[in-house]
């Protein structure tokens, strides 16, 4: 070979070396990215997909899915309404605790479809809500293992109140208000003398 050829053949080796390189880094940024983003989620899917590039798929897929719907906060008047419905179950837990973990997930259902939020089974629920609310989707698993179990008899009162606890940190967090615009109001020091 001339030396041309040689010249070419390490220069096109460095080329693809740099490409990789930097392949690795965008990975690397990508992975740290959602795994910021998705918290403990990140490492749940992870473990479930069996494969990071799967779950890095799948988070990526969800985030998709979830910025083309329409989620919005509620009404002033929605989040007080939602808001006494909770007291008033977290009421009737105290004097019954029977039956108040079915209403608390139909609740918590209500609230997210009133949010905006498709009413999927409940994995696609779960899968949204991490989307923007990654800190309590895994409030919203453990209260739905216990529902679940409750439905077959299986859970104490503490096992009830608990699940209570898991749903009530999913709905504080999704008991967002629109908050109506305030006019800007400009500081003293800026106003112009006439």
């Amino acid at each position: 070979m001339d030396t041309d050829t040689n010249t070419m053949l390490i220069a096109l080796a460095v080329v693809v070396l740099i490409a990789i390189a930097l392949w690795m880094v965008m990975r690397k940024q990508r992975s740290d990215h959602l795994a910021r983003r998705f918290g403990p989620e990140y490492d749940r899917t992870v473990n479930e997909m069996g494969s990071r590039d799967k779950a890095e798929a799948e988070l990526l897929a969800r985030k998709k899915r979830v910025d083309e719907l329409d989620i919005v906060p509620l009404s002033p008047a929605d989040a007080q309404r939602f808001s006494q419905d909770w007291r008033s179950l977290q009421a009737r837990f105290v004097d019954n605790p029977k039956g108040v973990l079915a209403d608390a997930d139909l609740l918590v259902r209500e609230l997210m479809q009133k949010r905006g939020y498709p009413m999927g089974d409940f994995e696609r629920r779960a899968a949204d809500i991490s989307v923007h609310h990654p800190g309590v989707v895994e409030h919203y698993r453990a209260a739905h293992d216990i529902t679940l179990r409750d439905h077959r008899g299986q859970v104490d009162t503490e096992g009830m109140r608990q699940a209570v606890i898991h749903y009530r940190a999913l709905f504080a967090e999704l008991l967002q208000v629109d908050e109506p615009h305030q006019p800007t109001q400009r500081h003293p020091e800026m106003r112009t003398q006439s």
